[in-house]
């Protein structure tokens, strides 16, 4: 149990949207001219999901309009090829085209690599429309090795058909900041716990003292006071709930 301040609430429940990102393209259309439409492999967003942007609070909805069938393209990298002798091309990394560097880059993100029989490790690149011509991988597979802090990898380039939705997006906006947003959710899931024996008092008092892990009578009489009230995120064996206790609020993850 933390104790729950405005922005802890509203994090629970609504999804961050970084400022450069395509979602934050997406919504800043649709807020604007009161839709927006982008294709791609998948939707932005769950259904019904609440994002944060810039302080304010959005509902969006995401509505499949249209599909179509393209071409997709993953790049493949060996990182102990037999042969390192190239065949098409080499290219060193950091003369690869930023678009190949960005698509990598998690692949070289750490100094060592799982290494096993033939290619290791697979990088989605989407279609090729989406890269506007500027890798050197896709559709037009130039080099076959790459060359990295002097060790050489082999690359290969699959491609395979997909469908490519057209969706349809429109915001309303539910919180002008965090403070409303957060009440918004007292209101909703807010509920306080009284009437506690001592045993249970000894479960929540341990709680907020860093977490209570026994299967006792008293723990399973807390949880089930608990469940029994809508939460903030409930899967099948936890979840998190807005719970007040002796004048202050909670986030509380609660697993059984």
């Amino acid at each position: 149990m933390d104790a729950a301040s405005a922005d802890d609430i509203a994090r629970e429940r609504a999804t961050p949207v970084d400022s450069g990102s395509e979602a934050y393209t997406v919504v800043a259309k649709a807020r604007t001219n009161g839709s927006a439409t982008r294709s791609g492999l998948r939707g932005l967003f769950d259904d019904g999901e609440t994002v944060r942007v810039n302080g304010q609070f959005y509902d969006v909805a995401e509505t499949p309009v249209g599909s179509s069938e393209v071409t997709v393209y993953d790049v493949l990298v060996d990182f102990n090829p037999e042969n390192s002798t190239a065949e098409t091309g080499e290219v060193r990394y950091e003369d690869l085209p930023r678009v190949d560097r960005n698509h990598l880059e998690s692949v070289f993100a750490h100094d060592t690599h799982q290494e096993g029989d033939g290619f290791d490790v697979g990088v989605g690149y989407g279609p090729a429309d989406d890269l506007k011509g500027e890798s050197v991988f896709v559709p037009t597979q130039r080099y076959d090795i790459l060359i990295r802090d002097g060790n050489r990898y082999r690359v290969k380039v699959e491609s395979e058909t997909a469908s490519k939705t057209t969706y349809e997006y429109e915001v309303t906006e539910v919180a002008s900041s965090v403070e409303a947003y957060a009440e918004q959710l007292r209101e909703r899931y807010l509920f306080e716990l009284t009437e506690l024996t001592a045993e249970e008092r000894s479960v929540v008092e341990e709680a907020i003292d860093g977490g209570y892990f026994d299967d006792s009578d008293a723990f399973r009489s807390v949880v089930e006071t608990i469940r029994s009230h809508d939460g903030l995120d409930v899967n099948e064996s936890y979840g998190t709930w807005l719970v007040a206790y002796e004048n202050t609020d909670y986030v509380t993850y609660t697993e059984w």
